[in-house]
């Protein structure tokens, strides 16, 4: 019996249905037509960064509803973000599938499924918390700061991603080497709050959806049916980004059936810090024995000087596939420069994207990337100053919680600025070992201390409330709307799916690339992976640079250029040229690797007078009504207990312990380590 035609379909002529078929397999190399066309299911396709993945996919949905393999009505899209979404959405109704496709998120599916679920049975749908922040500020003692309860959120929010209840996470934390503000065992608690908080109150996260349409699907027989009589046919975008949770409710959804195409990259594998686990993508045939595997390898967007650099930046991170292959024609070499200071590496860069401007080229057409929020704003204020519009994507360093937090506690204020910002970098100085979120939160606090510095440079006599008002008009300035002809300034993780003809790469140092928190293994293989999104961003002309020396807050720092630039730099030199550089590399002196300031020193510490110094710490931050890491992290009290220093010289050289630290608790961690010392 003949299938009646879809909601927004028409009967039409078998000529024209092949004219339709012809169009759309159009163009294809041979590796996108095998994966538009072959007949296999499970089908997994790994599709490099530029091979055309968007159009893969949505050419495969087209072609199998056009050739009667599937009826549109039953397919269903998925991918991770509303504005991904919104692109499957137009490019389906572009090839003609109108609205007959669904196209959506995983928390969007779910949700509609529950609420029609609950509707069939006159089930009061409970309530949606959106504003976790507010919710989990109840659960942490009054004083709790920021940082704490930014921690607690994450924590929650990346074990439920991996499917952790409260009574396993502690567990799982040290095997994920999780490290932030709050013990393990105190998340664990909170945690357990949380939920049974919800409970009570009949609420909802946008993570308890997942879980909930998954438990429905696997206990309610009669809506496991009719969810997969609604949709037979899967088609997954972006699947290295899945994580355990949107995994099992994919698994719930297809019960018995293998009808499931997936799309991705795992060499753009840059969330596991989140909960994401490219597993499911590199693993695939394992977890589908049946399954077909397609691998897109020609890249369209970047020249063959720019993939060479990026898959030789991308090294050891490699995850699966095969290098890139570039099909547009050469391009210039990707360009290494070095500065003096970060601010001198921000004028070069401001130099160069007007160098870089053709004419009648719009400013659009270029971006400079950075690893972290905090190097934005010196970046910003030398493209603003060289009458360079630019923008910065998400909302910049004023986005930040850390960042709003800050500000919101200087709002109104008449008090000097000098004395607030003292205060402030207090918070900006810590351990090397610190945890990788905080470091970067500190950081970002960093940045805006510089700023206020930068302010009084101009006026010495601002208020702490002026220089809020100063930070908001200043950024007012410089946020474009998204359609306005401005440079992109943003970190290369909101980089990601994004191009440009010319990309400049800032802040290519050990300790920004890699960033300095990554240690492990697998932490340096993401950075990798980082690094190549970054690269892999640029069209025509790949910009790489870095400074000797850079300003954290108040504190100038040297720097070493990172190692990962000489694989770029090999990539595209001649062998005599690659064989010269080594030469010269080799016959340097031998000795111990160049580090940043405040290595711990060698030797246990004193176990009576790290007792000693926790004790006043204790008390210092109980007094201060502030956690006692903002006092000093564990590290560098084993630091000042296995050095005992005798000089402030001395407690500047250890990790975590900057000028302000000395300023106001110097002579009280010497006095302790002296009278321990005499004792």
């Amino acid at each position: 019996m003949a299938r009646p035609p879809a909601p927004g379909t028409r009967p039409e002529s078998d000529a024209r249905t092949t004219d339709r078929i012809a169009d759309l397999l159009d163009g294809l190399n041979p590796e996108q037509l095998e994966a538009v066309t072959t007949p296999h299911t499970p089908l997994r396709i790994l599709a490099g960064a530029g091979s055309g993945k968007t159009r893969v996919l949505t050419r495969r949905i087209a072609h199998r509803v056009l050739t009667d393999d599937v009826d549109p009505r039953h397919v269903l899209a998925l991918t991770f973000t509303r504005k991904a979404a919104g692109e499957l959405n137009h490019r389906l109704r572009a090839l003609g599938m109108r609205d007959a496709v669904a196209a959506g998120t995983f928390h969007s599916v779910a949700y509609a499924q529950l609420r029609n679920r609950w509707a069939d049975r006159n089930i009061k749908p409970p309530a949606l918390l959106d504003r976790k922040l507010g919710f989990l500020r109840r659960l942490l003692p009054h004083g709790a700061d920021q940082t704490q309860l930014l921690d607690l959120a994450g924590e929650i929010e990346w074990a439920k991603a991996r499917a952790i209840p409260p009574e396993r996470y502690e567990r799982a934390a040290a095997s994920g080497n999780r490290r932030t503000s709050i013990p393990a065992a105190r998340v664990a608690t909170l945690f357990e709050r949380y939920e049974d908080d919800k409970k009570k109150r009949r609420m909802v996260d946008f993570d308890d959806l997942l879980s909930l349409c998954r438990r429905a699907i696997t206990t309610d027989a009669e809506f496991a049916a009719a969810q997969r009589w609604r949709f037979r046919h899967y088609f997954v975008d972006e699947f290295q980004d899945v994580n355990p949770l949107q995994l099992g409710l994919l698994h719930a959804w297809l019960g018995d059936r293998d009808d499931l195409c997936v799309v991705g990259d795992p060499n753009q594998a840059i969330y596991a810090w989140n909960g994401a686990d490219a597993d499911a993508l590199v693993s695939f045939a394992k977890h589908y024995p049946t399954s077909h595997t397609v691998e897109l390898r020609h890249n369209y967007r970047s020249t063959p000087e720019i993939l060479r650099a990026a898959n030789a930046a991308l090294g050891s991170g490699r995850l699966a596939g095969q290098p890139l292959v570039a099909a547009r024609a050469s391009g210039p070499s990707p360009r290494i420069s070095k500065f003096r200071t970060d601010r001198d590496e921000a004028v070069g860069i401001a130099r160069a994207v007007r160098d870089s401007r053709a004419p009648g080229q719009p400013w659009s057409a270029q971006a400079v990337l950075v690893r972290t929020n905090a190097q934005i704003p010196v970046l910003e204020e030398a493209l603003r100053t060289a009458g360079i519009p630019c923008r910065t994507r998400g909302g910049g360093l004023l986005a930040l919680p850390e960042v709003k937090h800050a500000l919101a506690g200087l709002e109104g204020s008449r008090a000097p600025l000098g004395v607030a910002l003292v205060d402030l970098e207090l918070a900006t100085e810590g351990a090397d070992d610190e945890p990788g979120v905080e470091a970067e939160r500190r950081g970002n606090l960093a940045a805006l201390v510089r700023l206020g510095h930068d302010l009084l440079a101009v006026d010495p006599a601002a208020s702490a409330g002026a220089f809020v008002e100063w930070m908001r008009a200043s950024a007012s300035t410089d946020q474009l709307g998204a359609g306005s002809d401005a440079v992109d300034l943003l970190t290369f993780h909101a980089a990601k799916g994004l191009e440009w003809p010319v990309v400049h790469v800032a802040g290519l140092e050990d300790g920004l690339v890699p960033i300095g928190h990554a240690k492990r293994d697998a932490e340096i293989a993401e950075e990798r992976r980082l690094f190549y999104v970054a690269c892999t961003r640029a069209e025509r002309e790949l910009r790489l640079t870095w400074a000797e020396q850079r300003t954290f807050g108040t504190r100038t720092m040297n720097r070493n250029r990172s190692g990962w630039l000489d694989d770029v730099e090999d990539a595209n030199s001649s062998p005599e040229l690659v064989a010269a550089r080594r030469a010269r590399t080799d016959r340097r002196p031998a000795g111990p690797p160049p580090s940043r300031r405040g290595t711990k020193p060698a030797g246990p510490p004193d176990s009576a007078l790290l007792k000693a110094l926790k004790d006043w710490r204790s008390s210092a931050a109980r007094g201060a009504n502030v956690p006692a890491y903002v006092i000093f992290a564990d590290a560098t009290l084993e630091a000042v207990a296995a050095a005992r220093p005798t000089r402030r010289t001395e407690l500047l050289a250890l990790s975590g312990i900057g000028p302000v630290k000395v300023e106001r608790y110097g002579e009280t961690l010497l006095d302790i380590v002296k009278a321990h010392v005499d004792a």
